[in-house]
């Protein structure tokens, strides 16, 4: 089996993946030969139907989508706001951009949601489209979220990432839902969180443009912001070991890695660790930051 990530940044790090994506095609010898890129995700700036994070991508969205059909990569709209009302369907933005991802070439592309209310209306009006269950619903609870991989709406599920090591549930999966698992890497977050799902709906409202104050992690470690060295010590993280000896052989094959919200310089650093080989890492290294058309900080 080969192990899928779906990668973040679809709007955010378009220079970056500009220059990863001709490396990856090229030099193949350089990446593990049992990884591919299975999505890249993202929102545009200001989006009403956005979630999860705060948008900030201000790539086009016709070259972001020209971009991922070049290399045959699914792309992936990130639409998890969960706070959504009938009047905000009709957002044009938010449309526009369905219209023209639901243009699929030979890949489809997908919206990742967490509102039902939006889901029905995307699977009725862009048919073109599939659908991933976001793990903003922060699914906790393993019946909930066996039942949420047994809708057929979905193509996929990423549950909450506290999840990750219920062994003793996710190897008693069929098959065909096992392969509808998505799980998340490289959380950051504090394992044992109670704010979670509000920290998300905070998101949700900032993104609807209603006044309401910042969510304050309450995390001892909130104050250092998101490092890569942190989410290792996670209980909840998935490194590579753990794909290749545990994930894989129980036949799950995709794993969602985060950090919209981050710099060029740090979603580098995931592709280097998830993808590349150890030997073979300085050299892409090299490759990204000696372009100097590439804003890394």
């Amino acid at each position: 089996m080969k192990a899928y990530f779906h990668l973040p940044g679809l709007f955010e790090f378009g220079e970056l993946y500009r220059l990863f994506l001709p490396l990856f095609r090229a030099h193949r010898e350089y990446f593990y030969d049992w990884c591919e890129i299975g999505s890249v995700y993202g929102a545009p700036a200001d989006c009403l139907w956005g979630g999860g994070r705060v948008g900030f991508g201000e790539d086009r969205p016709g070259d972001a989508a020209a971009l991922l059909r070049e290399y045959g990569i699914s792309a992936r709209l990130t639409f998890s706001n969960s706070l959504l009302r009938e009047e905000h369907l009709s957002d044009r933005k938010c449309n526009a951009l369905c219209a023209l991802f639901g243009k699929s070439g030979d890949v489809q592309n997908g919206v990742i949601v967490a509102s039902d209310l939006l889901l029905d209306y995307l699977r009725e009006k862009y048919p073109g489209l599939y659908f991933v269950s976001s793990t903003t619903k922060v699914l906790t609870d393993f019946d909930r979220f066996e039942d949420e991989l047994r809708r057929p709406e979905f193509r996929f599920v990423v549950p909450d990432f506290r999840l990750n090591r219920a062994f003793g549930r996710l190897n008693r999966l069929p098959g065909e839902l096992k392969r509808k698992v998505e799980f998340l890497c490289n959380e950051c977050c504090r394992f044992d969180c109670p704010d979670r799902k509000a920290c998300y709906e905070n998101v949700s409202r900032k993104s609807l443009g209603e006044d309401c104050e910042d969510h304050v992690c309450a995390s001892p470690r909130a104050g250092r912001g998101y490092r890569f060295s942190d989410a290792m010590e996670n209980p909840g993280f998935i490194g590579v070991g753990d794909i290749l000896n545990t994930y894989l052989p129980a036949g799950f094959s995709h794993f969602k890695i985060e950090g919209r919200s981050l710099g060029s310089a740090v979603v580098l650093e995931f592709l280097l660790y998830y993808m590349t080989k150890p030997e073979h890492q300085l050299r892409v290294r090299e490759e990204i930051y000696l372009d100097s058309a590439l804003d890394l900080f």
